[in-house]
């Protein structure tokens, strides 16, 4: 039988529902703020009731059914292509990142199709129909975008834990200098989330497994392409942490992102992908090419109406540089508590600003801060 993504084919809400109609929950009234989805992921696998990710906590589809391996395939199948669905049934299988565009909506959506003991599951993530400005994103100060944007070479980092938003916000900087900037930018995504027009700036957008091999072989031959800014979606392996630094050293500006969850942990992580014999080699590095580490979290806004960004915010400086040339990370913390004419922020800072400005409560902030003295400060 042919893949359907409008058959009807699973129980919800006392009918039985396509993929397409799941994938519509994401665009209904009651969970958008503005044109912004409250619900960011649909959480399928076998076994189990269809869930939602709305406002960053998992929620079961009210008269859902668990989900049976036939049942997951006609709803999952139609988003794939056949070469993916080969991968994913071959033994042992391949986890699959893919994309797909809802052309009649347009809408468009994340996939990651993978395998655990009770058969395949799926992760589908909503991304946004636009790309929002930067004034939008919830920077703790406009100069922080600015600079970034202004910025003709070194290293940015955007970093925090998976499902914080970290795209969103680097689609708004590379948008905002395709629209103000003439230069040529090119992007290595797994997959391509936000679709990027040339306006300003000359793009070229590449996805891992379609148009190059890896992350390391793009950038490889992205710095024969004559880029100005080379957007990389993840520095996962020692090759490519290793070309984006160099790439950073020599004119570029090279933005990418990691997971860790905060600012300073983002640099011992890029560290330890090395042998440990090259880690003053690696930390000299880093203290010329990076520019600025931005970790950031969603916390939950006080009148239920979506999440809000709160960050923490990196910039080497003068003093950022010692620290970081010497290695000493346990003391980056205290420099960005105190380097606030910079445009630093720690955590606990912004989350302060939130709950002052009533944007989020003080239970929330309490829950998301790293450092547990933000209690006695509220």
């Amino acid at each position: 039988m042919a893949r359907d993504p409008n058959r009807p084919v699973y129980p919800c809400e006392g009918r039985l529902v396509s993929i397409h109609d799941l994938l519509a929950i994401f665009l209904r009234p009651e969970f958008l703020v503005g044109d912004v989805p409250r619900v960011s992921d649909l959480h399928l696998r076998i076994g189990a009731t269809v869930r939602l990710r709305l406002d960053g906590d998992l929620v079961p589809l009210e008269g859902g059914a668990p989900l049976t391996r036939p049942v997951f395939e006609d709803l999952v199948h139609p988003l794939l292509s056949d070469a993916q669905i080969r991968r994913l049934g071959a033994t042992p299988p391949d986890d699959i990142d893919a994309a797909y565009d809802w052309t009649e909506r347009a809408v468009s959506f994340r996939i990651n199709a993978f395998v655990d003991r009770d058969g395949p599951a799926c992760v589908i993530r909503v991304l946004p129909r636009a790309v929002p400005p930067p004034q939008r994103i919830g920077f703790p100060e406009e100069r922080i975008w600015r600079d970034i944007t202004e910025a003709h070479q070194g290293l940015v980092i955007i970093t925090g834990i998976t499902g914080s938003g970290k795209s969103t916000t680097i689609a708004s900087l590379l948008q905002h200098i395709n629209r103000t900037r003439p230069v040529r930018m090119i992007t290595l995504e797994d997959p391509i989330e936000y679709v990027l027009a040339d306006d300003r700036a000359l793009i070229s957008q590449r996805q891992v497994g379609v148009h190059v091999e890896s992350f390391a072989s793009g950038l490889r031959s992205a710095l024969r392409e004559d880029p100005d800014i080379i957007f990389v979606g993840e520095m996962r392996d020692r090759e490519t942490a290793g070309l984006a630094l160099t790439a950073a050293e020599t004119g570029h500006l090279v933005v990418s992102t990691l997971h860790t969850r905060d600012a300073r942990g983002a640099l011992p992580r890029i560290v330890d992908l090395f042998p440990s014999e090259r880690f003053k080699e690696l930390c000299s590095q880093l203290s010329f090419s990076l520019a600025w580490v931005i970790g950031q979290k969603l916390v939950t806004r006080a009148d239920g109406g979506g999440r809000a960004v709160a960050m923490e915010v990196m910039r080497n400086n003068t003093a950022i540089a010692n620290l970081i040339r010497t290695g000493a990370w346990q003391q980056l913390q205290s420099m960005i508590e105190t380097q606030t004419k910079d445009g630093m922020y720690s955590l606990e800072r912004h989350l302060l600003e939130l709950v002052r400005r009533g944007v989020i409560s003080r239970d929330e902030a309490i829950r998301h801060a790293n450092d547990p003295s933000i209690a006695q400060r509220l």
